[in-house]
């Protein structure tokens, strides 16, 4: 029997509406917003603007590459939090009018737990392999950097986590100091791979435990490079591929060092990635290379499913659909509080 659930995400300035049928996705479908390239960064009023103009067509296009009719529906899936609050109220506020109209269940979902179920996302043809419980799933974006212990698929425990900035942070504001646009996460990531990441060593912070600290790192870049242009004003750009390559295997470095770590505290070698960061090729060529070296075994999400994206709030719609886990419409939206 099919169970089809409709996954919505608006959780910042992606919209997105995915369809997926128990576990094999039918569609994914999401609307980016160009308009914030122009402010170096996304405004949060701009953003939920955008949002009331893409979710009707981006929900329309998901129906209709899934095949589907929206009477076909089991129940509506959207993001709840964390994020931004007038972001995610344009979501929410469809779900709940949406599965009002359709006499659906609402299912709410937290953005971070999806990150990490998203592993489970199986192709529409055929079967993937997928993590077997428990796991260790470092969870790497703009606003998080997490090991997660996965237990099951709602019983995870966070055993380490960022104490300041973030990964996905830190290579933004590392970006910004290079001059580099907006997004600049993934221009580091393109420029790295022409340059020397021994060409200019960054320290790494002291932190005790498995927890992570990334404030100091991009305080030192920005002191190196001042530096730097006071004797070459042409510095930065003369040096441009050697920095990012520098800086990304830095932040790399950090993030595996402490996973190596949760690995051996806990003795699990089934390990995964999850959030925007785990698109970075540099991240996933090291993981790898771990395991290759350590005997891990490793799961990387495909690439549409490491950014915000509904297929992985549909997914995590499903686990909680067969568990009779249902919200009400008086749900609202969280912008901070994770309940990881």
């Amino acid at each position: 029997m099919n169970t089809y659930i409709l996954g919505i995400e608006s959780s910042c300035d992606d919209t997105s509406a995915a369809v997926i049928n128990e576990t094999h996705i039918l569609s994914n479908v999401t609307a980016n917003q160009d308009v914030h390239k122009a402010y170096g960064g996304v405004v949060p009023e701009l953003a939920s603007r955008a949002h009331q103009q893409n979710i009707i067509p981006v929900i329309e296009n998901a129906l209709k590459y899934a095949n589907i009719h929206k009477n076909q529906l089991n129940a509506i899936a959207f993001t709840n939090g964390p994020g931004l609050l007038g972001s995610l109220l344009v979501g929410a506020s469809f779900a709940k009018a949406f599965a009002l109209g359709l006499k659906l269940p609402l299912i709410e979902i937290d953005h971070i737990q999806a990150h990490i179920l998203a592993h489970f996302i199986q192709p529409a043809i055929g079967n993937k392999e997928v993590p077997e419980f428990p796991f260790l799933c470092l969870l790497i974006s703009g606003g998080h950097t997490q090991i997660v212990l996965v237990k099951d698929y709602f019983d995870l425990e966070v055993i380490g986590s960022t104490i300041d900035d973030a990964a996905g942070e830190a290579f933004d504001k590392s970006a910004k100091i290079l001059g580099l646009p907006y997004p600049g996460g993934p221009l580091i990531d393109k420029y790295a791979g022409q340059g020397d990441p021994k060409r200019f060593p960054f320290p790494h912070p002291s932190v005790n435990g498995l927890d992570f600290s990334f404030s100091g790192l991009k305080t030192s870049i920005l002191y190196f490079l001042r530096d730097n242009m006071k004797e070459n004003v042409e510095f930065i750009e003369q040096n441009k591929f050697d920095l990012c390559a520098s800086i990304q295997l830095t932040i790399i470095d950090i993030l595996m060092h402490k996973f190596e770590l949760a690995v051996k505290k806990t003795g699990i070698t089934r390990v995964a990635i999850a959030g925007g960061v785990s698109a970075n090729t540099g991240l996933r060529e090291a993981l790898l290379r771990k395991q290759d070296l350590n005997e891990w075994k490793v799961f990387i999400p495909d690439f549409e499913y490491c950014t915000d994206n509904a297929a992985m709030i549909a997914i995590t719609g499903y686990f909680k659909y067969i568990r009779n886990n249902f919200s009400t419409q008086k749900i609202s939206p969280y912008s901070r509080v994770s309940h990881t």
